[in-house]
């Protein structure tokens, strides 16, 4: 067959069209990943049905959270997950990827600027801690200077939201509102560490002599009068403000933090019969109903994402800020959480005081019912969420002491036990007294704990693995490992310039804790 050259035109021409019409490879490159923080304020490491020990505690089948279990088999389960012992100074270390000892915000702050939290000791004085928090302006007095996590993902392309609580510096700083963080939007934040009701007939406000509550939740008018939960009011509002960066097709940041389950113990209308009926008592019925509200957050959360299509590509971190509140509340009060087999709670460096519960999803990233038994803090939130965000070498006026877990997710069995986390908290929490709820410092390094008693200038050594409800002191049995550990605090406390608490008898700071160990 002879060959044309218009014949041979027209099958390039064929050829040519063909090509055109081939769809052109999809790229492999995804957006970036949408990123949640879901923060729970003084929920324990036992206060969910989720079990977060090798089996699962009557503690764990009082509560009902599905939404965590949900999350749990859907992603990753860190057992160790340790946070500061109280909230401001978890939420500095959140947003600055520096630990408490480093950045000075020791303590939880007053919403009164320049106010001091501490609780008057008979046997030590005050320290000089960041009084009014984190600042994100230079040269605001006893604050914290840093570049704020919200400000460095709005700067690298994210929408970013706060709802909830803040509770990052006190009234009149500037860290006391969100948008001067960084946030976009800023949904019911402010200077306030905890709501003076959770009701909206109340108007999320408790009224003193007919003026309003220092703690009255702010921003949430469109509520007021109504029957609607606070948890419920700061998720509907966190979900509308999606709407925005969803419809832009513009990944958005979102920090959705509950002042669930702090006091007050309102009783949830929805859940609290529930749980008198199963035999808890009033207060302990009131807080099994605010764990629940929170974890229906969660769902309500979850379903959005779902609904928009937008599961695979978020990112949701879910943890809480300290220990739950295992000590009593008031003068005559009694504890509604127990935090066993943990000891202590809120405001100890015990375990009790600083174990999560940590969950985290990410689709494609995470392997769904996995565990990780790698111990991590929550300065590590920093540098991990900007290594999902791919922002890299970003500038910021604090040096970082949290590193990325981000390795863990893509391996659940990693393990760095040569790795030391550090609790500092040279303060005094409230006015009853507890087992080393006040005046304390501790190091974990793979299974050893070390706690440091300044009060009483003591030493307590711990093997986690073995014991971990703190229950043998093996400090006298293994004077080598609390020299070693003790060495090993005092060189981090040091590099930090952390402050020790000073004795009101004789005017001499507590000594270091190696000083300690070679007596």
């Amino acid at each position: 067959m002879k060959v044309t050259n218009k014949l041979l035109n027209c099958i390039a021409m064929v050829l040519v069209l063909t090509a055109l019409s081939v769809p052109k490879p999809v790229s492999t490159q995804t957006a970036k990943p949408n990123i949640v923080v879901f923060l729970v304020d003084d929920m324990g490491w036992q206060d969910t049905s989720v079990p977060f020990w090798e089996k699962v505690t009557d503690f764990n089948k009082r509560y009902h959270t599905p939404n965590m279990e949900r999350l749990a088999q859907e992603g990753m389960k860190f057992t160790n997950a340790y946070a500061m012992p109280v909230c401001t100074p978890t939420r500095v270390s959140l947003i600055t990827g520096v630990n408490a000892a480093h950045h000075r915000v020791t303590h939880w702050t007053s919403p009164n600027q320049n106010t001091n939290t501490d609780f008057a000791d008979t046997t030590m004085q005050f320290v000089d801690w960041n009084i009014n928090g984190f600042s994100p302006e230079a040269n605001v007095p006893h604050t914290f200077h840093g570049t704020p996590l919200p400000a460095v993902l709005r700067d690298n392309g994210y929408y970013t939201i706060h709802s909830g609580k803040a509770h990052f510096g006190s009234k009149g700083t500037p860290g006391a509102d969100p948008v001067n963080l960084g946030f976009q939007v800023n949904i019911a934040g402010s200077e306030i560490g905890h709501p003076a009701s959770y009701l909206g007939e109340n108007n999320y406000d408790k009224p003193n002599n007919g003026k309003p509550n220092r703690n009255a939740v702010p921003g949430l008018e469109a509520y007021h009068g109504t029957g609607t939960f606070l948890s419920d009011a700061i998720t509907m509002e966190a979900i509308k403000a999606l709407e925005k960066p969803v419809s832009e097709k513009k990944p958005f940041f979102l920090y959705l933090a509950h002042y669930a389950v702090h006091t007050p113990l309102d009783a949830d209308k929805r859940y609290v019969d529930k749980y008198l009926k199963l035999g808890l008592d009033s207060l302990e019925a009131k807080y099994a109903g605010l764990i629940e509200g929170m974890d229906k957050s969660l769902g309500d959360l979850l379903k959005y994402l779902d609904d928009q299509k937008l599961a695979d590509n978020t990112v949701i971190l879910f943890m809480s800020d300290n220990g739950g509140l295992s000590t009593k509340p008031q003068r005559g009060g009694k504890a509604w959480t127990h935090n066993l087999p943990l000891k202590a709670g809120k405001g100890s460096v015990y375990e009790g005081g600083i174990r999560e519960p940590m969950l985290v999803r990410w689709p494609g990233v995470v392997k769904p019912q996995t565990t990780a038994a790698q111990y991590v803090i929550v300065e590590d939130f920093f540098p991990t969420i900007l290594e999902i965000a791919g922002v890299k070498s970003p500038e910021l006026f604090q040096q970082v002491d949290g590193k990325s877990f981000l390795p863990i997710f893509k391996n659940p069995a990693f393990k760095d036990d040569q790795r030391a986390l550090v609790w500092h908290h040279p303060n005094r929490w409230i006015a009853q007294e507890g087992p080393n709820i006040h005046f304390a410092s501790a190091l974990r390094k793979g299974d050893w704990k070390l706690i440091y008693d300044y009060r009483n200038q003591k030493l307590e050594l711990y093997n986690l693995k073995n014991d971990i409800g703190e229950q043998k002191d093996l400090a006298a049995s293994n004077p080598a490992k609390t020299r070693e550990l003790a060495a090993l605090l005092t060189a981090q406390l040091k590099k930090w310039n952390a402050q020790l608490p000073v004795f009101k008898k004789t005017g001499m700071p507590a000594a270091w804790p190696d000083q300690l160990a070679t007596r």
